[in-house]
């Protein structure tokens, strides 16, 4: 069963028993947690959508773990006038293990 949820503003494809990375949560390793604020889902035979969101539908989740991705490099660069700018960032986010998608 697949489901796609929004969560912090975001759109994420979540799938039973699988872990997933999702924008930075402030939420305790261990914890669970609900998301009721669910797309689509899809189960064997029928597809639900929602307009926006599937009425009586979630996602419960366990929080796994806190990291942050790999930096990424924003170079700004001009040519024949020495104009070079280099940045970098790393993006947190929430690693949450899919217990269960009630449709």
């Amino acid at each position: 069963m697949r489901a796609i949820i929004e969560t912090s503003g975001k759109q994420v494809t979540v799938e039973e028993n699988a872990k997933v990375k999702i924008p930075r949560l402030e939420i305790e390793v261990g914890k669970e947690i609900d998301f009721d604020k669910v797309l689509f889902v899809s189960a064997e035979d029928s597809p639900k959508i929602g307009n926006p969101y599937l009425q009586d539908a979630s996602v419960k989740g366990e929080v796994v773990s806190h990291g942050r991705y790999d930096k990424v490099i924003i170079f700004k660069f001009k040519r024949r006038t020495k104009y070079r700018r280099k940045r970098g960032h790393k993006q947190d986010y929430t690693e949450i293990l899919v217990k269960k998608i009630n449709a």
